[in-house]
């Protein structure tokens, strides 16, 4: 049986997403105009709530603006784009004072000797202490806040019961806002005049991830159905020190660990990172990452170990309440053990590719945040920039949509439903399926013959999946499961379009990078001509 028509409601601007993104733009924007903010309660566990770290700023007397585009242009391995850059960097203290203005409770310096009112600590890739930090829960600490002042706005109406299962589109392919299923799977078509993405990245295409909720590349997916072009897929970081805990869920152990002086050894005991890179454990992520996969080789061991012992229980409890907390839950006090850490998807570098307001190829479509691309991060984004990203680019993006925009009147183009109900063990299998072989052939280091594999087996269960969406009632796990697999699909194009290594993209089949890099640039249609 067919799907009854979908249930229709005018809005003003749509925001999909609530993490620290989609809250920050749905505050600003609603100084001039009514927001819809669809925000499931799955939002408050997805990755701006697992940022531990910090949000990276120049606020200290001792650092510069220069200091900090020159630390994020190294991380970035030679693809940033300059002007996201230093657009980036200049707007970081301001967005720092509009958080402090809302009451997040970031840990003070009470110091004699402190220069700045808040502590600062520094991470991997930076040259200075700029990472202003609520303890170690940042995120938690943003977002709680931004959820407290979003949920006040007269302005802001929140929809916690529906999930966007794809964009609205009319015949001149102008984004007129999202398909959304209720909590009983009953179609709402929300239309808007102007829609934001704010879904987050695309960690949930691999096995293992740095949070319980991860994102899988659902909103690059969306836009890219309506035309926008997708940048950069190939760069996925994978943390280098999640807590390896088999029979436990996802736990990050925040890069200020290492900042702060933690100290990688293998499992026979080698300090490894003091040979491999001048600044041992504050080396880029990619460079830690790779090491620390190449010691598990090397030893046949499924983790290596992080140190903090000798930082003393006074300094240990006092900087990293939450981890330390975490850990003693699972058996593991850190105080006096080693913890045991491996490298897990954790961010997309890549994205849907949007200029300095957040504006995306499609006419009325923006994204900011993890799912956009703004050219910031390059080839691999550097410590506790990805919060400030969210928080400058949702600042921008409102400011571009205060303007006076013509409305979109186009007639919308309809949507192809069927009716049987694909069973959820089913999709949990292909979600499965997809995971394994990215993990297999598309994580930290990556060949030529993994790519080929990659490609074939993708394919393979895209054609499976696409078998039976035809006629498939609409239903959000499988939504997702397509935009993911076919997402999965594009990475791998990516990365076997790209004959070099280059940050996280790392091939030994390939030549070490060149002098005049380009970003990757993909549209849906390349879906249809792999390499």
């Amino acid at each position: 049986m067919a799907p009854s028509t979908p249930t229709r409601s005018e809005h003003d601007v749509l925001v999909i997403g609530g993490g620290v993104a989609g809250l920050t733009l749905a505050l600003h924007v609603a100084e001039t105009r009514r927001v819809t903010l669809v925000r499931p309660a799955s939002d408050d566990q997805g990755a701006s709530r697992w940022a531990q770290g910090g949000i990276a700023a120049v606020l200290s007397p001792q650092d510069d603006f220069e200091a900090h585009v020159a630390d994020t242009l190294v991380a970035g391995d030679g693809l940033c784009d300059e002007r996201a850059v230093r657009f980036t960097v200049e707007q970081g203290p301001t967005a720092i004072e509009w958080l402090l203005s809302l009451g997040v409770p970031f840990t003070r310096d009470d110091s004699p000797s402190a220069s700045y009112p808040y502590h600062l600590t520094r991470e991997g890739g930076h040259g200075a202490r700029r990472i202003i930090h609520a303890e170690d829960a940042t995120g938690r600490a943003v977002l709680d806040t931004l959820k407290a002042h979003v949920q006040a706005h007269p302005a802001i109406t929140i929809r916690d019961d529906l999930v966007a299962i794809g964009l609205l589109a009319d015949t001149e392919k102008h984004c007129r806002g999202a398909r959304c299923l209720d909590e009983r799977s009953q179609l709402l078509e929300l239309l808007a005049s102007d829609t934001v993405l704010a879904t987050g990245g695309a960690s949930g295409v691999y096995r293992h991830t740095t949070s319980p909720h991860p994102a899988s590349g659902e909103g690059m997916m969306m836009a890219a159905e309506l035309g926008a072009e997708l940048m950069n897929l190939e760069f996925q970081q994978f943390h280098p020190t999640c807590l390896y805990d088999p029979d436990g869920p996802p736990f990050l152990i925040s890069e200020a660990v290492r900042g702060e002086g933690g100290r990688l050894y293998s499992t026979d005991g080698r300090r490894f990172m003091l040979a491999l890179d001048e600044r041992a454990e504050l080396a880029p992520r990619d460079i830690v990452a790779r090491a620390i996969d190449a010691e598990m080789q090397r030893t046949a061991s499924p983790h290596v170990w992080l140190d903090v012992t000798h930082l003393g229980e006074t300094s240990i409890r006092h900087h990293f309440p939450t981890i330390h907390s975490h850990c003693l839950s699972r058996g593991l006090d850190i105080t006096r053990q080693p913890i045991p850490v491996v490298p897990a998807a954790h961010y997309s570098c890549g994205g849907i590719a949007t200029d300095l307001d957040g504006s995306s190829s499609v006419p009325h479509l923006y994204a900011i945040g993890e799912v956009a691309c703004t050219g910031l991060h390059g080839a691999n984004r550097m410590a506790s920039n990805s919060l400030l990203e969210c928080l400058v680019y949702a600042r921008s993006c409102a400011a571009k949509l205060a303007l006076s925009h013509a409305p979109a009147t186009a007639p919308l183009s309809a949507g192809n439903w069927g009716g049987n109900q694909v069973a959820a063990q089913q999709i949990q299998q292909w979600r499965k399926t997809m995971r394994d072989i990215m993990s297999r052939h598309v994580a930290i280091v990556r060949r030529d013959a993994g790519l080929d594999t990659a490609a074939r087996e993708l394919s393979e269960l895209s054609r499976e999946v696409e078998a039976v969406l035809a006629s498939a009632a609409p239903s959000a796990a499988l939504a997702s499961l397509w935009h993911a697999v076919r997402l999965a699909c594009l990475t791998v194009l990516a990365a076997r379009q790209r004959r070099e290594s280059r940050g996280l993209h790392f091939n030994p089949d390939c030549q070490p990078h060149h002098l005049s890099p380009q970003p990757s640039r993909l549209h849906m249609d390349d879906l249809s001509h792999p390499a």
